[in-house]
Formats: C-alpha cells, sequence, structure tokens
C-alpha cells in the first residue's frame, strides 16, 4: 500500500515498531515508518475503542497519537525516526483514563 520514494543509498536506522524491528531511512517521521511497516493504526478512539490514524500528517489533528520510547501521546507525524527508537500504537482507553485517575487520587496502583 505505502513505498518509500527515498533513494536505496540513504542512511537507515533501526526502530521497533509495536514489537517488531524495521530499518526505515533516516530522517522519516514516524507516522511514514509506520506506514511502511503496515501499522497504520496508532491508537484506539478513548471512548468507542475504534482504530485511529494519522489524518492531516501536519499536526493538526492529532489522530497519530503513539508511545515513543515510554512516553504516551506524542504525534507520530510530528516527531523524527531515531536509531533504536520503541514505537508503540498507543491504548487510552474510558478504563485507563478512570484508572489513571484512581491512582492520582490515592486509589490502587
Amino acid at each position: 500500500m505505502f513505498r518509500s520514494v527515498s533513494r536505496d543509498a540513504e542512511a537507515t536506522v533501526t526502530v521497533c515498531i509495536n514489537g517488531e524491528i524495521h530499518k526505515v531511512a533516516a530522517g522519516s517521521s514516524v507516522w511514514s515508518a509506520m506506514a511502511l511497516a503496515g501499522a497504520t493504526e496508532t491508537r484506539k478512539a478513548p471512548l468507542t475503542g475504534k482504530p485511529r490514524s494519522a489524518y492531516c500528517a501536519m499536526g493538526v489533528c492529532f489522530e497519530c497519537l503513539v508511545e515513543i520510547d515510554g512516553m504516551p501521546n506524542r504525534q507520530a507525524c510530528l516527531t523524527q525516526v531515531t536509531e533504536g527508537m520503541s514505537i508503540w500504537q498507543q491504548s487510552i482507553t474510558e478504563e485507563t483514563v478512570a484508572e489513571s485517575d484512581s491512582v492520582q487520587e490515592g486509589g490502587h496502583e
């Protein structure tokens, strides 16, 4: 479905996308690396649980939020890949938001 228009001779970096290792062109966005790897689902909608993906690919819509190196809510379309980067589809649902609120209020951990 997606293909890279970059030259094969360009430098590459190794990233981990949803637990799988991929070599991508250095300087690529996280979103383009995910698309080339076939991992186009970036997150689940918090209320409906429906899959979401990049929409505008220029940082306006925030549909491409992913977890990068353990930090959630990073925009995949605006973040450049780096060597060894760990990228995960985000799974923030109504239940995980409620659990997070409970922990912050002194509930279970």
